[in-house]
């Protein structure tokens, strides 16, 4: 990979500290790679638009993982990639009212069998809609309504979703939209569960989440291990809350809230312990990622420290995705799955992200 001369940029960094009102700042040297990093592979083209990629680790072959897309439009669709890019015909679905998001988990109970899924958000039917995996077929009995109950049809216009998965086992799916209230009850969380007859219900557990007002909240990801929810209040910064819902609605940190171009879009985590890692956050109107510090500091763990700014050359992008896990022989330290504003998915070795500066799994 071609490299060019590393410049440094002096940043302030503004953190909220949990339980406190006022913000922190520090400056720190923040090294930007001028190189752009390039794909080791660009996807086959969806039909009308790209917008976010969830990554699906198959636990008997690795090499046999799948990458899903969103098509986001009116009469879009979920898409499935092979590792090389190519498009799973007999896999896509079709036919979905303007799909934003995706993600997808591990182990659902389903008809007494762990079933992994794949679940997006359905923008003009207000439902999420919800697939196994790897067959792509729908357990959802046509779809789940959500924000039910929002005067306002503005409220119920779904975009982004990130699955929790507890260390108990419950699934819960964290449910963003295109706008709503700035009191703190923008994201909406349901717990996943069977509906007797081997589909999935939801039932609202909490509403939580605060919102500037800007833009919207599209991008959501959800940290297991550690039990965090971060979100992109766009145009604004990084949000931070438990993902348990009986821990409250506090928001434990504000950060990203300098140096964007554009809007705060994609948030990705790639971890290399159990607490150590880092989250990446697309700066859309720069084609680049702030790289944050997934640990915090050891006296503040909500303090995420700005680490380094990467450049690729996925255009304008939206959504993300990053596995930490040997797949095959071009992705033996991980993968790193960005969208591209010319209908497709740009696929990242880990190690071409890191540089030298950050760590990589072996």
């Amino acid at each position: 990979m071609l490299r060019y001369p590393t410049k440094f940029l002096l940043l302030a960094l503004p953190v909220l500290a949990a339980g406190c009102n006022q913000k922190i700042t520090h400056t720190t040297a923040v090294a930007v790679d001028t190189a752009i990093v390039q794909p080791v592979i660009i996807s086959e083209q969806v039909q009308f638009d790209s917008d976010d990629p969830a990554i699906w680790v198959n636990p008997q072959d690795a090499s046999k993982s799948l990458v899903i897309g969103t098509d986001k439009a009116t009469e879009g669709g979920l898409y499935v990639f092979d590792l090389q890019g190519k498009i799973q015909h007999n896999l896509v679905v079709k036919g979905l009212k303007r799909p934003n998001n995706v993600d997808v988990a591990y182990g659902l109970k389903l008809n007494g069998k762990a079933t992994d899924i794949a679940i997006t958000t359905e923008r003009f039917t207000h439902k999420l809609r919800i697939f196994s995996l790897p067959d792509l077929k729908p357990v959802d009995n046509g779809g789940l309504p959500v924000f039910e109950g929002e005067t306002a049809p503005e409220f119920r216009d779904l975009m982004g979703i990130s699955i929790y998965t507890s260390k108990a086992g419950k699934m819960y799916a964290i449910v963003g939209r295109k706008t709503g209230p700035k009191d703190g009850t923008y994201l909406w969380q349901y717990l996943l569960t069977d509906d007797g007859t081997g589909h999935v219900k939801a039932e609202l557990v909490r509403k939580f989440g605060q919102y500037s007002g800007k833009k919207e909240i599209e991008a959501i990801a959800v940290d297991n291990e550690l039990g965090y929810i971060y979100y992109s209040d766009e145009q604004f910064g990084v949000r931070q809350y438990y993902a348990d819902p009986e821990k409250g609605n506090e928001q434990l940190a504000l950060f990203a809230t300098t140096g964007f171009k554009e809007d705060h879009e994609g948030i990705s985590i790639y971890k290399t312990s159990a607490n150590e890692g880092y989250i990446l956050v697309s700066d859309q109107g720069a084609n680049q990622f702030h790289i944050f510090n997934r640990a915090g500091t050891a006296k503040n763990p909500y303090a995420h420290e700005l680490l380094k700014i990467v450049k690729v050359s996925a255009n304008h992008s939206d959504g993300s995705e990053v596995v930490n896990v040997p797949l095959n022989e071009t992705f033996k330290h991980g993968l790193f799955v960005v969208m591209s504003d010319d209908k497709t998915f740009h696929y990242y070795r880990w190690e071409d992200i890191a540089g030298k500066k950050l760590k990589i799994n072996r």
